[in-house]
């Protein structure tokens, strides 16, 4: 159904635990937004992908995509937490998924996290697109 996991390898994807980027919403707030999880569960649907909600949020955020001001990877890791129930098996390799990729915060940030509590585990990112923020022009400063 999906050719983008195609350009994935099948060895490694039976291998890996997908894990995608929590939303910018916590699970109890009505404006959580689940569809990254409905999106590889549906897609991956016959292929017995591993994935795992495993990293959520303390607090609900604004949404990276709408604010000028970015949270540092600092912040973020802070507000982040890994679910003890979703851990076992121990993941043998992590695939971090997420829609898009602005400025590897969220990313770096979840890294982090993983790699404290999986160090010897590789972790890697998945994502589906790319965002380049506009350039300042900075003639006449």
């Amino acid at each position: 159904m999906w050719e983008a996991l195609d350009a994935l390898n099948p060895q490694w994807l039976s291998t890996a635990t997908l894990i995608p980027m929590p939303p910018s919403k916590v699970k109890s707030d009505p404006m959580y937004d689940d569809r990254l999880i409905q999106m590889f569960q549906v897609l991956g649907a016959g292929l017995q992908l591993d994935v795992r909600e495993m990293i959520a949020q303390r607090e609900s955020t604004g949404a990276a995509h709408s604010t000028e001001v970015r949270p540092r990877v600092d912040e973020l890791f802070d507000n982040y937490w890994i679910d003890d129930s979703l851990v076992n098996p121990p993941p043998r390799v992590i695939g971090v998924i997420d829609d898009v990729l602005t400025t590897w915060s969220h990313f770096k940030a979840v890294q982090r996290l993983l790699r404290d509590r999986f160090p010897a585990v590789k972790i890697y990112g998945i994502f589906v697109a790319r965002r380049v923020p506009e350039s300042v022009d900075i003639i006449g400063f």
